[in-house]
């Protein structure tokens, strides 16, 4: 099973994203999708690294893909979609209308954003020159099953998401924004004091939601740990990796551990809580009643 690192869903500074992506030069991934999924409003602080990034990854054997935004709502954002099919790199596609700017022919891979639920999206997909799909992470495993029989059968390698807070929504309002008394075309980028998104918290005092700008987050950080061996014998193609911060190409080291056998499900959970003491974890839409369930409670219990 492949490891695949998605798009940073989180506004860093630009010598930050770029270190991101040295450090995964020598990190056990295969597959890299680098860009702007979340505001377009950041893509100018980073834009003239990629380049560099691209390359840095290419010599070192990686596959490289380049990520559409989640949400095309303005003029420039549509021209910035049809600019990515010019930079000669594969195109993931994380909303349907980047599909107009890639030729019929193009070979391209679809985003955990794109709402992929049956067997009829992902054959329409396939036909349209989909070859790989990250599957939406709040499918359950049943689901995940179904659809990996189908692109074992229409040469669509099928991905899910194994590791990161999971993006839950996004919307034409910045909710970073507003919680600082700005407006959205005035948002002075709030976002940049948060690197892995604001906590949001219930009445309760009880960890509820993550804000990133624009976008709705899981406030736990969904890990496929115990499920690894189902989803293998599922025919589940790759694991994709969040990033988020501290040692990312570390914690992408563990989960091949995981995949090569070297750990197990209560290794590499032991060693997430050891890295990153105050991530709390889930596994729900996977294999529980809720998306905020832990299976790895259970086994501890």
């Amino acid at each position: 099973m492949e490891l695949t690192v998605g798009p940073n869903q989180f506004f860093w500074a630009a010598d930050d994203w770029l270190k991101l992506y040295r450090d995964l030069v020598t990190a056990p991934v295969t597959r890299v999708v680098l860009g702007e999924v979340v505001c377009s409003k950041r893509l100018p602080f980073f834009q003239d690294r990629i380049p560099e990034a691209v390359e840095l990854l290419q010599d070192a054997g990686k596959e490289v893909a380049l990520t559409s935004l989640a949400l095309v709502t303005l003029k420039r954002e549509r021209k910035m979609t049809a600019a990515l099919a010019e930079m000669g790199v594969e195109i993931e596609i994380n909303d349907l209308s980047a599909l107009a700017h890639i030729p019929q022919g193009t070979a391209f891979s679809v985003g955990p954003l794109v709402n992929v639920y049956n067997e009829s999206t992902l054959g329409w997909l396939a036909n349209r020159g989909a070859t790989r799909v990250c599957l939406p992470p709040e499918l359950p495993l049943e689901s995940v099953a179904a659809l990996a029989e189908v692109g074992a059968k229409t040469g669509v390698k099928i991905e899910v998401w194994g590791h990161g807070r999971l993006p839950l929504a996004v919307s034409g309002r910045c909710y970073h924004a507003r919680h600082h008394n700005r407006p959205k075309d005035n948002c002075q980028f709030a976002c940049e004091d948060d690197p892995d998104g604001l906590e949001v918290k219930t009445l309760e005092d009880q960890p509820f939601l993550v804000i990133n700008g624009i976008q709705t987050l899981s406030d736990s950080y969904a890990s496929a740990a115990h499920q690894i061996e189902t989803l293998q014998d599922a025919g589940v193609s790759a694991l994709r990796l969040s990033p988020q911060s501290g040692d990312f190409a570390g914690l992408c080291g563990l989960y091949r551990q995981r995949l090569d056998g070297d750990l197990d499900g209560a290794g590499l959970e032991a060693a997430l809580h050891a890295g990153w003491p105050k991530a709390r974890l889930s596994d729900g839409f996977l294999k529980g009643a809720r998306g905020a369930d832990w299976s790895g409670a259970s086994q501890l219990a």
